[in-house]
């Protein structure tokens, strides 16, 4: 058995070393503007049938504040974070696996009328779960340890080959050593000073003391920012378990993020969180503080940092946070505009479950959080069982709201009509 075991370890690996290989040659194919010819045509993912069906069934028992209703926008297996494209042609959907998708609302219907796999012939992709726009159209993937750039992806995305240009060449976001199973998501947006923002999560629970410098150093644990040819990398936020959600506030230029917080100690503690980057160089308390003020065990006998920045919300403990965005639609009524809608996946290690909905926060008048509640829930049911995993909240141009859900492979769009 264990010949046996070794043997498909090491097929493995050469399976795996031969796509990267083959993923590095065709890039460099395709960015010499030349074809690889492996692809005529894109197969879509079909938007019909029992599974649909299902969906539309659960969304029925969706609660929403009176004057909203939700229905189903796409069938998109996997679904994570969304990229809502700034010409309104498609949007981009990550997944946490292979894959990133693009859909497309032809008819402006309310109802996507295609998916399809974004730029398939580049092969398969190592957990691209972060996707975000520029404002001038460029669409950044970031991946477990790489961040790739294509330019104009709302035109080129109907062809299988799609020009990419990496941005931070694979193996060199993080240390190799560093690589795990554990919090590979990377999160992105571009800010208002036109960088790339990304979300750096580290491979532990409570991360061993001796790697604390490194991680510092590099940004693990922490939010890195860099020029969006990859250039001038440096450490915007530190003290940061494992953010999946971030955005700037277009009144006030800030950035806010979601931050999942220490697992294994209770049900109720400690809190997930919601906090507020004002400057660059700040300290959110990880891993001394395990979310909130709750001290974690490992470190509790450490002199935490004098100028830990706190939550401006604390969110319920293990409820999972994850992908949020301000709302600048005029859809909604103005309880709503300019307030962050964000997604909770739902809890793993807790004996009574809590989250798969959508939050929203309202912010005061000098732009600190004012009030948070749910706004959509019922995926998670009497029972404790999980019907959806809501991942990200997007605006579309509209300003209806997108909302991803990777249990159960869609994306649903919000609108309030007032009936």
């Amino acid at each position: 058995m264990k010949y046996a075991a070794l043997i498909a370890a090491t097929v493995a690996l050469f399976s795996t070393t031969a796509a990267l290989a083959q993923n590095a040659d065709d890039m460099a194919t395709l960015g010499a503007m030349h074809s690889t010819h492996k692809m005529a045509e894109i197969p879509l993912v079909p938007q019909t049938g029992p599974k649909a069906d299902a969906i539309r069934k659960t969304l029925k028992s969706i609660k929403l504040p009176a004057g909203f209703h939700i229905s189903l926008y796409a069938l998109v297996p996997d679904a994570r974070h969304i990229a809502v494209g700034p010409q309104g042609v498609v949007t981009f959907v990550s997944t946490r696996k292979t894959k990133v998708w693009a859909v497309t609302d032809r008819a402006k219907s309310g109802t996507a009328d295609e998916v399809k796999q974004f730029a398939p012939t580049l092969g398969d992709l190592n957990i691209p779960d972060g996707v975000c726009f520029s404002r001038d159209g460029f669409l950044y993937v970031t991946q477990q340890n790489a961040v790739t750039e294509f330019p104009a992806a709302e035109f080129f995305y109907e062809s299988p080959d799609v020009v990419p240009s990496p941005v931070v060449k694979a193996g060199d976001l993080i240390p190799k050593s560093e690589e795990s199973y554990n919090h590979t998501s990377r999160a992105c947006t571009v800010g208002p000073d036109n960088k790339l923002y990304l979300t750096l999560g580290q491979p532990y629970n409570v991360p061993p003391k001796d790697k604390m410098d490194m991680y510092n150093k590099i940004g693990i644990s922490g939010i890195i920012r860099m020029n969006r040819d990859g250039s001038e990398r440096e450490v915007y936020a530190r003290g940061v378990r494992n953010s999946v959600g971030l955005a700037f506030n277009p009144k006030d230029k800030t950035l806010w993020f979601t931050d999942n917080q220490v697992d294994g100690m209770g049900d109720d503690i400690p809190a997930g969180e919601l906090n507020h980057a004002t400057k660059l160089g700040q300290n959110f308390g990880f891993p001394w503080y395990g979310g909130g003020k709750t001290r974690t065990v490992d470190y509790k006998d450490e002199t935490p940092p004098a100028d830990v920045v706190f939550p401006e919300v604390e969110m319920a403990a293990h409820a999972a946070d994850l992908g949020m965005s301000f709302y600048t639609g005029k859809m909604f009524p103005a309880k709503y505009q300019g307030a962050i809608f964000s997604a909770q996946h739902g809890s793993w290690n807790r004996t009574d479950p809590v989250g798969a909905r959508v939050m929203v926060t309202t912010l005061k008048a000098d732009g600190t959080a004012d009030r948070t509640e749910p706004f959509a829930e019922g995926w998670l049911n009497a029972d404790g069982e999980y019907l959806g995993r809501p991942v990200d909240v997007q605006q579309l141009r509209d300003g209806s709201l997108l909302v991803a859900d990777d249990f159960a492979g869609a994306l649903y769009r919000i609108t309030y009509t007032g009936k």
